[in-house]
């Protein structure tokens, strides 16, 4: 067990490693946490929270809701997230095109994918799908460059590929989405 006192020296948290991590990094993947918690409807992971709407609505839309919220469209930060989502996703998914926004755009510069908090797009971490982005949208029109990430791919588990499942389409297209914000501390442990 590993306890770290709360910025506010209010609480204690207990955590369980379950690997050789530095202790600094208690807030990242591999780690049982208490005391964390998420509202109703939201699903907890790695120290975060997750709601998948299945109302479908345009990128800016769905990052609107997300902000209603007190989250934005979700920023993918590691592989071990990227697979918890598709596996997710999948489980919501209906067909192969019935997908997820998540907050990735080059709506500013062309080429240039950021993520909703302005960071670069870290190319060791990125899940596009085999010629993706293709900047082709489903509309294949001129007007509608594809400046947004979608994600989710049916099929079997396991493959070398499993994880890739980032597609580019007109931010207009609608589209379910992922929110995500910070868990919140419940109570001391």
């Amino acid at each position: 067990m590993i306890y770290k006192m709360t910025e506010d020296a209010s609480c204690c948290l207990q955590t369980t490693q379950t690997s050789t991590e530095i202790y600094s990094s208690w807030f990242t993947e591999g780690f049982v946490f208490e005391g964390l918690t998420c509202e109703a409807g939201w699903e907890p992971h790695g120290g975060n929270c997750y709601y998948f709407s299945t109302s479908k609505s345009s990128w800016t839309d769905s990052r609107r809701s997300c902000t209603d919220l007190g989250s934005d469209l979700v920023k993918i930060d590691s592989r071990e997230e990227q697979a918890f989502l598709l596996g997710r996703v999948r489980d919501l998914m209906k067909d192969n095109e019935d997908r997820f926004w998540i907050g990735l755009t080059d709506s500013k510069e062309e080429g240039k994918w950021l993520w909703v908090d302005g960071s670069a797009l870290d190319q060791s971490l990125s899940f596009w799908n085999q010629t993706q982005p293709d900047n082709n949208s489903p509309a294949h029109s001129a007007e509608a460059e594809s400046d947004c990430v979608r994600m989710g791919k049916k099929g079997k588990k396991g493959g070398s590929d499993d994880l890739k499942s980032w597609f580019d389409t007109s931010c207009k297209y609608p589209q379910k989405s992922i929110c995500e914000k910070t868990a919140k501390l419940s109570s001391c442990v």
